[in-house]
Parts: C-alpha cells; structure tokens; sequence
C-alpha cells in the first residue's frame, strides 16, 4: 500500500446496511435489481466475488435519514462520532471495485477509480458531493484498510426517517447471516436504532425477519 497519491490494491469495504445481504451486495458487483428494490445496477468493471468477508463493530452510530429512490423509507448511514458500536459485514474487494460500489450508491456509471489516500491517512475524506461520498476508514484489518461510505452529517443533523419494510428486511438478514445473530437480537439492535426507534418496535421487526423471502 502506497500513502498520500495513493495506490491500494485491495480494501475492506465495510457495509452497515442492507449490503450486508449477501445476495444484495451481488447485484453491485455483478448487476441485477435486488428483491423489493425499484432499481438495477450496472455492476462493476471487475466481477469478481469478494476475496473472504469478516463480521466487524465499527465505533459510532447506525441512524437512518432522507429517503430512497431505492426502495422508498428512510436510508441507511453511519456516523462514526456517534455513541455506541455498529455491526457491519467486511467485505475483502478490489479497490476499483470499491470506487465503482461508491459511483452506483450515487446513481453513477462506474468507471473511475477514486484516490483513497486521504481517508486512510486521516480516517475521512469527502470524495464526492454526495450522501454516499465521504469515505471513512475505522482502521486496518488483516493489512488493508477498512474503509466505508457513508454521508458528510452527523446523525443528529438531519431529521430521522423510518426504513422501509423491504429494506430493513435486507439489512436485518444481512446482519444475521454476518454476525450470527438471530431474530431477536436482530431486532432489539434495529429497533434501537435513531430513525427506527418510535416506529419499528422490536417485535415488528422480528416478524418482518422471520417472514418467507418476497
């Protein structure tokens, strides 16, 4: 790994949210419109399945805001400042990989590779304008850095707004086939949540977990 211009052949991208369903996160790497989701996704230029996944806490605070063009309810995003801990799945990929995911998060064409220097430096870039633009970097894991997308705010900054049902199921799936949680414990953790709480309860969730696939 090459600092400051940088040059970084692999990275972990850590998703928080519904890209920890493994089947989800397939559709960025390969293309394909994921169930329930009102978009397809070009894919990116290296298809290639990830290398390993780990689970991973990061420091900081799952909340959820603005609404998806997506799957409609209130997006998924992470705030490294805040209080507590956040269950994420690893995943060991392509930086070029990681530049074209970070392109679809914002409705782009991928195809340009993005200078990572400066997060894995100082642990927080702005690399783009947009909500899935400011690349943050919680640290290293097995010699490469671990590195996510989230938005340039805080969580108290914006109003909170409830996810949808198919969304939450993604990420509430993601988080048990990542971290081997089960339903319950799944649904404590994001019912909790800010954006969630007062309008998921734990039991809704729960049974929203443990329905048949749509």
């Amino acid at each position: 790994m090459e600092l400051g211009r940088v040059a970084l052949d692999k990275v972990w991208y850590a998703a928080f949210g519904s890209n920890m369903h493994y089947d989800r996160f397939r559709c960025y790497l390969l293309g394909g419109r994921p169930p329930g989701g009102r978009r397809a996704y070009p894919g990116c230029r290296d298809r290639r399945e990830p290398e390993r996944w780990e689970p991973v806490m990061l420091p900081g605070v799952l909340y959820f805001a603005t609404e998806s063009q997506v799957w409609t309810g209130g997006r998924a995003f992470y705030d490294p400042d805040g209080p507590g801990r956040t269950a994420a799945r690893a995943y060991l990929i392509g930086a070029s990989q990681f530049s074209d995911l970070a392109a679809q998060e914002m409705y782009r064409e991928p195809g340009r590779d993005l200078d990572l220097g400066e997060a894995v430096t100082r642990s927080r870039a702005r690399v783009g304008p947009g909500r899935y633009e400011t690349v943050v970097c919680p640290g290293e894991l097995a010699g490469h850095p671990l590195l996510t997308l989230t938005a340039p705010w805080g969580h108290r900054d914006v109003p909170g707004n409830p996810p949808s049902a198919p969304y939450l199921r993604h990420l509430g799936r993601g988080l048990m086939e990542s971290h081997g949680w089960d339903a319950g414990r799944t649904a404590a953790y994001l019912a909790s949540r800010p954006g969630v709480d007062g309008h998921w309860t734990p039991e809704a969730v729960a049974e929203l977990l443990t329905e048949l696939p749509p």
